[in-house]
Order: C-alpha cells, then sequence, then structure tokens
C-alpha cells in the first residue's frame, strides 16, 4: 500500500535506558559506541529505528538485543522527546524504555554498535551522541523520585 500525505513526516525511534543492578549503591548505565553516523565513535543509548510494522517496545527490545546482545521480555515506556533538531538526519521523535537487568548480565557489541559497556551512573560521559544526557538525567530523576 502506497504511502501519501501533503506534509512531512518525522521519523519515530526508541532509546533503551538499561540499569544494572548492584547489592551496593553503585549501579551501572549500558552505553554503545556508535559504529556509524551521526555522532560515529561516541557513546550513546542503544536504540534506533522503528519498523514500519513494528509496535515500540518490540522495537525497543529488538534494538537492545541487536546493538547489544542483551535479551528482555519487556521494557517500561517512560517518556517521548521530540525537540526539533535533535537529530541531523531529520526530524526525529524518540520514546524512551527503561529496564533493570541483572549483575551478571554481559554484553556483545553488534549491528551499529562498536562497543557495548557499562558505566557507573556517576560516571556517565558529558558529551553523548543526540540528547542522550538529558535522556539519562530525566530517568534517572524518575526512578530515583528526585
Amino acid at each position: 500500500m502506497p504511502y501519501t500525505y501533503e506534509y512531512p513526516r518525522p521519523m519515530v525511534t526508541v532509546d533503551c535506558v538499561v540499569i544494572k543492578q548492584e547489592k551496593t549503591d553503585a549501579n551501572s548505565i549500558l552505553l554503545i559506541k556508535r559504529k556509524h553516523y551521526p555522532y560515529k565513535g561516541k557513546w550513546a543509548l542503544p536504540g534506533g529505528f522503528v519498523n514500519i510494522d513494528e509496535d515500540l517496545e518490540d522495537a525497543a527490545i529488538r534494538e537492545l538485543e541487536e546493538e547489544t546482545g542483551i535479551k528482555v521480555n519487556k521494557m517500561k515506556q517512560l517518556f517521548t522527546v521530540g525537540t526539533p533538531n535533535r537529530d541531523p538526519r531529520g526530524r526525529t521523535i524518540t520514546v524512551v524504555y527503561f529496564t533493570f537487568v541483572d549483575k551478571a548480565t554481559r554484553t556483545i557489541a553488534s549491528d551499529d554498535a562498536d562497543d557495548a559497556s557499562w558505566f557507573l551512573l556517576d560516571q556517565i560521559p558529558q558529551d553523548l551522541a543526540f540528547d542522550h544526557n538529558m535522556i539519562i538525567y530525566k530517568t534517572l530523576q524518575y526512578i530515583t523520585g528526585k
């Protein structure tokens, strides 16, 4: 079925905030190193574009597994970010998903990721790709209630 519409359409993406639960307060967050433009070589949240026939949560689960090797069954939708110019490729709206994983969870970078690593919450790089520093900040506010 052809898609026709006289107005420009935004792209839709999902971003995944994954926190590894530790026994102490020193929890870690998962970041990937981008393999491609834009922001090649920069750290970012795992995520990517939603396929045309795909549920949003399914897209988040798929992107997380494709980029990091982490398999989850469920993720919680937290909020949506639609700030214009957040992506140099064009108008992009992202839906942010969140999950906790066990401390034994391992990663394997693949697909669009050159690396996938855990960062202590107080050691997150300050110059993440896109607006991911803001997304992490808002997510941590949500899960801590602060």
